[in-house]
């Protein structure tokens, strides 16, 4: 039986998780592609990064986007998040500050649900390793849903 999940739920599956699919649309078109992100509770916003490139000149262009988080355990036993937002780039000291918030949240995820234990951002993520100047940015949530399958 599919169900809806709690606004409560929804949140715990964000909080537990660091790997989704960010959904947008470039001249038309709609773009899925998997990205690491850490959701911070306190500013209902999703924190991110990516160097430049297409995804980025896509929200720029068309801020609309959503961001899908799946748990499945099987084909009957699986929930799922869909978060609609608006792509909001980050500068100069918040951009640092995101950027720390979301290299700890991720470390302690990796070590918790990986249990291996990272030091630098390196690790976790090849976009420090391509010598370019990344953009941090939040998806500010417009709107959370969930649905879960049991049996």
């Amino acid at each position: 039986m599919i169900k809806n999940l709690s606004e409560i739920e929804q949140r715990h599956i964000l909080s537990n998780t660091y790997i989704g699919q960010l959904g947008y649309i470039y001249q038309g078109r709609p773009f899925v592609v998997p990205i690491t992100f850490y959701f911070h509770a306190e500013a209902n916003a999703i924190i991110c990064y990516s160097n430049e490139g297409h995804k980025l000149h896509a929200m720029r262009g068309n801020r609309n986007v959503s961001l899908q988080v799946s748990q499945i355990e099987s084909i009957n036993h699986w929930k799922s998040v869909l978060v609609h937002g608006v792509f909001e780039p980050q500068f100069a000291t918040e951009a640092k500050s995101y950027l720390h918030e979301f290299s700890l949240g991720i470390k302690d995820l990796i070590l918790e649900h990986e249990l291996r234990k990272v030091d630098f951002i390196s690790e976790f993520s090849s976009k420090a390793l391509e010598n370019q100047i990344a953009q941090v940015y939040l998806i500010r949530i417009e709107e959370i849903t969930g649905k879960q399958r049991n049996g």
